[in-house]
């Protein structure tokens, strides 16, 4: 550990391992990519599947050592149930930060199959993250404002297509589905833009999990309800995380059983749809309290978001 360093010193050597990291493991998986592009062959697609799982897993082993280098950060994580590798998940969680991929990695490592995670179309633009994702069959998702849809009705249920394209990939192997249902990272600026409801929490989106629920059938084994906070670093907790300043990082773990009634037609179904919707903003409202209480232990009063 490295923690004693100047604080610039340690922001120089966390950024130029991320951005190293970056670049050759990323560049690496989309690599893998290509080739199954170029070769469509069932054992050649299954091999580079492989090898761009143990890319990722190679990647997200080295952020979590630079965490530990860097920082001498608390982890407080409780899980309510056994996990396995072997098993196929899905995972929705509340989104703070950038850091939180990071975190997930981290945490999850070993005990269930590698995270591949709903993502913004906009990043398959992002230089080695974009075609990285692309080359991990991430689901990605493109959504259309309700002017949009009025002009162009013909786009309705495109944003959705992608990501059931994705699921249905990762009924080939044990796979993780990562969703924040919020759809973007909390700001104090967008929980007033979306009149959110909740203190900790932006409203969530219902539809890309029920989606994937509805894609993968039975195959999901459990869906776990993740909730994470940075208590002592709020504000900004990936950029304290490279400055070598995180302190405590508090994950909670829920394991909840797929049942019958959390599968359904999203889209066309009015009355799953309410339902489903219901059951989404029941969790959401557990999970503001629970981080309430969770801030109210670390015996300091929580901003003011």
């Amino acid at each position: 550990m490295i923690n004693f360093l100047p604080t610039f010193i340690l922001m120089i050597i966390s950024t130029s391992l991320v951005v190293i990291n970056i670049i050759c493991s990323l560049t690496l998986i989309t690599l893998t990519g290509l080739i199954k592009l170029i070769l469509p062959f069932a054992p050649i697609q299954k091999f580079t599947r492989k090898i761009a799982d143990i890319l990722l897993a190679i990647w997200a082993g080295i952020n979590t050592w630079m965490i530990k280098l860097i920082n001498k950060a608390e982890w407080d994580v409780e899980i309510n149930d056994n996990l396995s590798k072997d098993n196929w998940y899905l995972l929705i969680s509340n989104h703070h930060s950038w850091a939180d991929i990071v975190i997930l990695f981290s945490v999850f490592a070993n005990k269930i199959p590698l995270p591949k995670f709903f993502v913004k179309q906009a990043i398959l633009y992002l230089p080695f993250v974009g075609t990285a994702c692309w080359a991990l069959e991430m689901p990605f998702m493109k959504r259309y404002s309700k002017q949009i849809l009025a002009k162009k009705p013909h786009l309705k249920g495109k944003d959705m297509e992608s990501a059931r394209q994705a699921c249905a990939k990762a009924k080939l192997s044990p796979t993780t589905i990562v969703n924040f249902a919020e759809g973007t990272r909390f700001t104090e600026e967008k929980q007033q833009q979306t009149n959110s409801p909740y203190r900790y929490l932006l409203p969530p989106k219902s539809g890309g999990i029920a989606l994937s629920l509805a894609s993968m059938g039975s195959t999901f084994e459990q869906i776990l309800n993740v909730t994470i906070i940075y208590p002592d670093n709020p504000e900004s907790p990936f950029k304290d995380l490279l400055q070598g300043k995180l302190k405590r990082i508090v994950i909670r773990v829920e394991v909840i059983a797929v049942t019958e009634d959390l599968q359904g037609d999203y889209e066309n179904d009015a009355a799953f749809k309410h339902h489903f919707q219901q059951w989404v903003t029941h969790l959401w409202q557990a999970k503001d309290r629970l981080i309430a209480t969770l801030h109210q232990q670390t015996q300091r009063y929580p901003p003011q978001y």
